[in-house]
């Protein structure tokens, strides 16, 4: 049984067309090149852009596809549903990008947005420190007004494309006493004197996603930099949360409908005491547990689509989205990894695979304690 889905239009899956060819073509095959360099090679994100696969909500006088969330939405899809892993076009495109598209000034969105949207200019967003992840009213990184300027120090630790990114949102303190009041969202771009790199980070899953320390050492902008108003970016974030989560639930949901295929294809051709695997009852509940979750988190991931694509998304939709999709998704891959037995500690295989590089996804957009946080409240 497959879930009927209704909230896609005919344009948004002649773009499911292109993208699927897109990843299946240009980035599978580079994914082990991808993964012993630490990051995605900018050619491929210059045929994306060429392709029209970024940017695809941003209007189209500024360079991007003039979209909507479907698109966006399917792009998610497809980039997960082909098993490429570690690819920030998301990332870049449908969170960071929507900043600018959001607070900037036209003068801004004119200079900046067309470069992002062919992928020349790569972004990256710096929230979390080494000091604390979620806790976004605690930055420790300041903005010192100096006349038509700002003065920035600080560090930024967990940051994805920061080896690549040519251009950083940057969340920061231009009033450390005013707290949550007191954060600032200002362009910094990379090639400015004081901006430097750290440690592309190790992690234990997604090698190809180039996360790493940005360092910000009297690191002088032009208050033109600045997004939106100063001491409001602590509440730009936390409108733009609800997407980003969002987009994890249904990344989550693809990822589950994907390796329940593979498992069952497994399954069904390994022997083991002379019958398949999935002759063993065991194997046949297991999997059928997957079936019914799988159907549960599309089915609700899809209404939230929905009500994200007439604006109607809440915080604790998102929340709940993220926390339920997650939580499941790593419940059944668990158990789908043991029914690889030994082939499924194999990185070689999807499933181990996804083992490594989905276990962010309770993290990741804010921890899964922090949605039960946010959740709490509204009961």
């Amino acid at each position: 049984m497959q879930v009927k889905r209704t909230i896609f239009r005919e344009d948004h899956e002649i773009l499911r067309v292109t993208a699927r060819r897109f990843f299946e073509r240009e980035c599978l095959p580079r994914q082990a090149e991808w993964d012993k360099a630490g990051k995605v090679d900018r050619e491929t994100w210059l045929k994306a852009g060429r392709e029209g696969l970024l940017c695809t909500m941003i209007a189209e006088e500024y360079g991007g596809g003039g979209g909507d969330f479907g698109h966006a939405a399917v792009l998610t899809e497809e980039v997960h549903r082909a098993g490429v892993s570690g690819v920030g076009f998301g990332l870049h495109s449908d969170i960071i990008a929507m900043y600018i598209n959001r607070l900037g000034t036209e003068e801004q969105k004119h200079l900046w947005l067309p470069s992002i949207c062919k992928g020349e200019t790569i972004l990256a967003i710096a929230m979390s420190e080494p000091g604390g992840g979620s806790d976004l009213k605690s930055l420790r990184t300041t903005a010192v007004r100096d006349g038509n300027e700002y003065v920035i120090n600080g560090s930024k630790t967990f940051i994805s494309n920061a080896m690549n990114c040519d251009m950083v949102v940057l969340a920061c303190k231009t009033d450390p006493s005013a707290g949550a009041k007191g954060v600032s969202l200002i362009v910094v771009e990379a090639d400015r004197l004081g901006f430097s790199r750290g440690r592309k980070l190790e992690k234990v899953g997604q090698p190809a996603s180039d996360t790493g320390e940005l360092f910000f050492d009297n690191v002088r902008v032009p208050v033109s930099n600045l997004l939106g108003e100063e001491g409001k970016g602590f509440i730009y974030m936390m409108e733009e949360l609800p997407t980003e989560r969002l987009y994890i639930a249904l990344y989550a949901a693809v990822q589950l409908e994907r390796l329940l295929e593979l498992t069952l294809a497994y399954v069904k051709d390994r022997k083991a005491f002379g019958q398949t695997i999935w002759d063993f009852q065991n194997t046949k509940f297991k999997l059928a547990d997957a079936k019914a979750a799988s159907v549960a988190v599309r089915t609700m991931v899809d209404y939230y689509i929905s009500e994200r694509m007439q604006r109607r998304l809440t915080v604790e939709e998102a929340a709940i989205a993220k926390l339920y999709a997650t939580e499941t998704l790593w419940k059944h891959l668990d158990d789908m990894v043991q029914l690889h037995g030994g082939y499924g500690y194999m990185l070689e295989y999807p499933v181990a695979r996804a083992f490594v590089d989905l276990r962010v996804s309770r993290v990741v957009g804010g921890a899964n304690e922090v949605q039960r946080d946010l959740i709490a409240r509204k009961l």
